[in-house]
Order: C-alpha cells, then sequence, then structure tokens
C-alpha cells in the first residue's frame, strides 16, 4: 500500500504517461465503438479543460461552452462542405472564428457578474441555437448536413483511425499548453482575478486583458473540440449543441473539482462512459446527470481532486481552489 501511495504522490507525471499509452495504443485492441469512444473522451477533455480555465481558474461564471462547441463544428463542416476547404484548414478555422467570439463574449463579462453573467452567456447560447435552427441557407436548418470524407492520404490509415489519432495529437498538445500556461504568470493571473478582482488590481493584474485572454483561450480549445467533433460523427445537426450540452461539460468540472486540471480530466473521460452505456436513455441522462451535479455540489463539492487529495495528501495541484491545495507543483 505504501508503494501505491508513493507513486499517486508522484501525479500528475505518472498519470500523463498512464493515459497518454492508454490512448495510444487503444486502436490495437479496441473494436470500432470503443475507439469512437475513446475519440469522444478526447474531445470532452478538451471542452472540459476549456470551461475549467473559465470557470475554475478565472471565476468567470459563463455557460456558453456548448454553442461556442457548436460553432467550432459549424465552421469545420460549412467550410468543407460549402467551402470546398480540407479539413486541416477548415479545422484551423474553426478555432480562430470560435476565439474571436469567445474575445465578444468577453465584453459584456467586464461588466457583468455572477448569477448576471450566467444569464447573459445562457441568453447567448440559446440566441446562437437560435441561429443554427432557422438560419437554413447557411447552416440548413434543424436537419444540419452531413460532413465530406477525410482523407489521411498518403498516409496509409483508414478515417476513424485517422481521425482517432488526431483527436490524440490535438488533445495532447492542448493539455501540455494548458497546463504549462496555468503553471505561469498567467494562471497566477487568472486565480487572482478569481479570488478578488480589487486585490488583483492592487497587485497591478490587468483585469480588462486577463478577463479577455481567459475567455479567448477557452473558446479556442473549445472551437477545437468542435472540429473535432463535426468529423467525429460525420453529421453536425442543432440539437448536438443545446442547454444539456452545457450542463454535461458544468457536470464534469464541478465532479472532477473545480480549479483542478487532473480531476476534471478523470471526470470527463469517466462521465464520457457514463453518457454512451445511458444513450439508449435519453429521457434519463438529463435527469441522472442532473442529479450527479446536484449530489456533488451538496454533499462534495471538491468532487474527484478532494477525494484524491485525502486518499493522497501529497497530492498537489499548482493554483487550486483557495484554501486547497494552492501549493504550486513542479511535477
Amino acid at each position: 500500500m505504501t508503494k501505491i501511495l508513493a507513486y499517486l504522490a508522484r501525479a500528475p507525471r505518472w498519470l500523463i504517461s498512464a493515459m497518454f499509452l492508454g490512448f495510444l495504443f487503444a486502436p490495437l485492441f479496441a473494436n470500432p465503438y470503443q475507439l469512437f469512444v475513446g475519440n469522444l473522451m478526447l474531445i470532452y477533455i478538451v471542452l472540459a479543460v476549456a470551461l475549467n480555465i473559465l470557470i475554475g481558474y478565472a471565476g468567470q461564471l459563463a455557460f456558453a461552452n456548448g454553442v461556442l462547441f457548436g460553432i467550432g463544428a459549424y465552421t469545420t463542416g460549412l467550410l468543407m462542405l460549402d467551402g470546398g476547404w480540407s479539413f486541416w484548414v477548415a479545422f484551423l478555422a474553426s478555432g480562430l472564428v470560435t476565439m474571436m467570439v469567445g474575445v465578444l463574449m468577453a465584453l459584456p463579462a467586464l461588466r457583468l457578474h455572477n448569477l448576471y453573467l450566467a444569464l447573459a452567456t445562457v441568453a447567448f447560447a440559446q440566441f446562437v441555437l437560435w441561429v443554427f435552427i432557422q438560419w437554413d441557407d447557411v447552416t440548413y436548418g434543424a436537419g444540419g448536413f452531413v460532413l465530406p470524407e477525410v482523407s489521411f492520404a498518403p498516409f496509409p490509415v483508414t478515417t476513424p483511425i485517422g481521425i482517432y489519432y488526431t483527436s490524440l495529437v490535438v488533445a495532447s498538445g492542448l493539455l501540455w499548453c494548458a497546463w504549462n500556461m496555468l503553471r505561469s504568470r498567467v494562471g497566477r493571473a487568472f486565480v487572482a482575478v478569481r479570488e478578488s478582482e480589487v486585490a488583483a488590481a492592487a497587485l497591478t493584474v490587468d483585469i480588462t486583458n486577463t478577463k479577455t485572454l481567459a475567455y479567448a483561450i477557452s473558446a479556442l480549445f473549445s472551437g477545437f473540440a468542435g472540429g473535432l467533433f463535426a468529423v467525429v460523427l460525420g453529421v453536425v445537426v442543432p440539437e448536438q449543441f443545446d442547454l444539456f450540452q452545457v450542463v454535461v461539460v458544468f457536470c464534469m468540472v464541478i465532479v472532477g473539482g473545480l480549479g483542478s486540471f487532473w480531476g476534471v480530466v478523470i471526470a470527463a473521460g469517466i462521465l464520457v462512459w457514463v453518457q454512451e452505456a445511458m444513450r439508449g436513455l435519453q429521457g434519463l441522462q438529463e435527469v441522472g446527470f442532473g442529479a450527479l451535479l446536484l449530489a456533488t455540489l451538496l454533499f462534495f463539492p471538491g468532487g474527484i481532486a478532494e477525494a484524491t487529495r485525502r486518499l493522497v495528501p501529497s497530492w498537489r495541484e499548482p493554483l487550486n481552489r483557495a484554501g486547497k491545495n494552492s501549493e504550486n507543483s513542479h511535477d
């Protein structure tokens, strides 16, 4: 038991290696459906980390990640279908377009806080969803559209395998960037704004730039996740980005632990499997995720991160929630 705890204490180094190797060699033993679920896990891990940067680290109670996810998917799909762009160029464009939308979202955030900010972002999400449904000439309306098949020539891989490894490379790169950014001066500025804008300003933190950067980075990650989501499913329809999408991702962040990087990564992977297990029970999915979210908030607000900290006191993450594991880690 002592050796097990010693290994756990070295997290997240061993965790990164184990997760990466598991995803890397998954195509060797996984069937097509399991590979599909693994792909969804990678996408939702990126999406959950994006929301955690905004809510858990920067303290911005915004709920538009689901629709930013959709903007990324629509941008990639429409540029491929109507513009004739290659997936690679359309994918990069989806991240940039979504990031610009995220910057525009930051403007009301400079004046609104807490509940008012949450309501404003939910209203924005519903408006964009309405546009997806009603703007038939561009978005193909409620029926959505089917994407062209992605080609990986001259590489000798099938499309599903190629998309899977693309998701793995993109997710790994984004997680590496996020992990290092949150341990840097930028991450400390996010947390300073989260804890007290007045105190952060007194420490010469530029509140406007810091909030705008948090929204931009979160939107960029969400856009890339949406671009991958579009080609994984091969079809884009508006109902994929409704409010339930917001509930699912928010649940991943809360269950993982607000302001916990690796807790959210683990929770996102687990809850994707839970969602797939309940795929045939659409009505119960909403009830189940809502109940899980409520139970975590009421009985274990620290989520997986707090449970791990209690089991392994030496577990540390940089810039965690105030009063919990605030020490910096160099793992």
